[in-house]
């Protein structure tokens, strides 16, 4: 285990190691007036002896069988104020915990694949309004399952065609097998390997299959997680002319610097790759369906929302461009406005809710989980705040009023519900300045 975050070095990797401080961060900090003197414990806001519960706490979760071991990272003001890493990589608990272990994100993919959809958007290359059909013309014939009580479905035509936004915000009448709302639906996104769970499967044949399944709503009518941000991100690719890996590596993670950030992970940084715990019950199904040993560019489609690896230190830096308004390191991503769209609620109105991955309190974005009031959610936080999870362990919290960033990655999926509460606790309860 690394030592506790006392050390300056932990604190320093705001400036350095991250690059969460720019030079004009800097330069107003120089010219602003003398602050009264702060007690020593406290950095940004933080206090150094409540960090300290963070060992304890999640060292406990990983006696009790939730993950072999996690990365916890903070950042507030752009500076890193805590960056540890607990207990151990593997399953067979040998390796311990680096701050550059390798986490699976699945769906932590799916801002990171909004965030480049907008910026198509941004650039006048298609519009939120735009019907997907005019670029997958797979989907142009669509139908939507009518369901009736005591009755035979039905399949009949969608009241409108689905857009874009549709897909940023979950509401095209998509669906996960495992949530599909019937039998039918649910068997024919298994039996037609539309997620590409069983075996490869390309983009184009992925989409010409989903076009033979009916719909699960009317677009725009209910807000249902699911395979939406696979098809946005193959959407990306037809809009932009290449690869949604390419397109990730030259427009946000390679400018980024997120280094360890891709669709599989190549045999030099194998031994980084954290392992969920052989006993938990979701493990042997989950493995087999993220491929991430192997390359399968040209053979399989890549999953706009679920493929990526990525670490903590890598994640911080994206979710920290997002909460910079769209700009970070002196390169500008989206714009502010765009930005502030992105988090807005997009689902009023509709049925359906992110509960199951948010708690309660939150509607949903272009991307991202965005809370609604201070009260209702299970853990603290501010009106606005964005975060979203992945089905590995994942998770993030961005919360821009009180100018707080953080990032936890373990590999333990039958309690990842739980351990990403404990985790948003164990921040806010650290966090003892508040901006608002």
């Amino acid at each position: 285990m690394q030592p506790t975050t006392s050390r300056r070095a932990t604190f320093a990797l705001g400036l350095s190691a991250l690059g969460l401080s720019s030079p004009a961060m800097a330069q107003q900090a120089a010219e602003a007036p003398p602050r009264p003197p702060r007690p020593p414990e406290v950095v940004r806001g933080f206090s150094r002896q409540r960090l300290k519960a963070f060992e304890p706490a999640l060292m406990a979760e990983a006696a009790r069988g939730s993950y072999p071991g996690c990365v916890a990272i903070i950042a507030r003001g752009a500076e890193v104020v805590h960056f540890e890493a607990y207990g151990h990589q593997d399953a067979a608990r040998t390796k311990p915990m680096r701050r550059d272990s390798i986490f699976l994100q699945a769906s932590m993919t799916k801002p990171i694949t909004s965030v480049a959809a907008m910026m198509l958007v941004e650039e006048g290359k298609m519009k939120l309004s735009d019907p997907i059909a005019d670029f997958l013309p797979e989907l142009a014939n669509l139908k939507v399952e009518l369901r009736r009580e005591g009755q035979p479905t039905e399949d009949v035509a969608p009241s409108r065609q689905p857009r874009v936004q549709d897909l940023l915000r979950h509401s095209a009448g998509f669906v996960y097998a495992d949530s599909a709302p019937s039998t039918r639906i649910r068997d024919m996104h298994n039996n037609l390997n539309i997620a590409a769970a069983d075996a490869p499967i390309t983009g184009d044949e992925m989409l010409r299959r989903l076009g033979t399944i009916p719909l699960a709503h009317q677009p725009g009518t209910m807000f249902h997680y699911s395979v939406a941000t696979d098809v946005l991100g193959l959407l990306v690719e037809r809009v932009a002319g290449m690869p949604l890996d390419r397109f990730f590596v030259q427009r946000i993670t390679g400018p980024l610097g997120m280094k360890d950030t891709a669709w599989f992970v190549p045999a030099e940084k194998r031994d980084r790759l954290a392992e969920a715990l052989d006993s938990d019950p979701l493990k042997a199904r989950m493995w087999r369906a993220y491929r991430i040993m192997e390359n399968e560019a040209g053979r399989s489609y890549f999953k706009g929302g679920a493929g990526l690896v990525s670490t903590a230190g890598d994640y911080i830096r994206f979710a920290q461009m997002v909460a910079n308004g769209g700009i970070y390191g002196g390169r500008r991503y989206l714009s502010a406005p765009m930005v502030n769209y992105m988090l807005s609620n997009h689902i009023q109105g509709m049925g359906g809710t992110p509960e199951s991955s948010t708690g309660p309190g939150y509607g949903f974005g272009l991307g991202f989980g965005v809370r609604l009031q201070d009260g209702l959610g299970v853990a603290p936080g501010s009106t606005g705040d964005a975060m979203w999870a992945g089905a590995w362990g994942t998770s993030f919290t961005i919360d821009r009023a009180e100018g707080l960033v953080a990032v936890f990655m373990a590999q333990g999926p039958s309690r990842r519900g739980h351990t990403r509460m404990l985790f948003k606790n164990l921040v806010y309860g650290a966090m003892v300045e508040s901006r608002r």
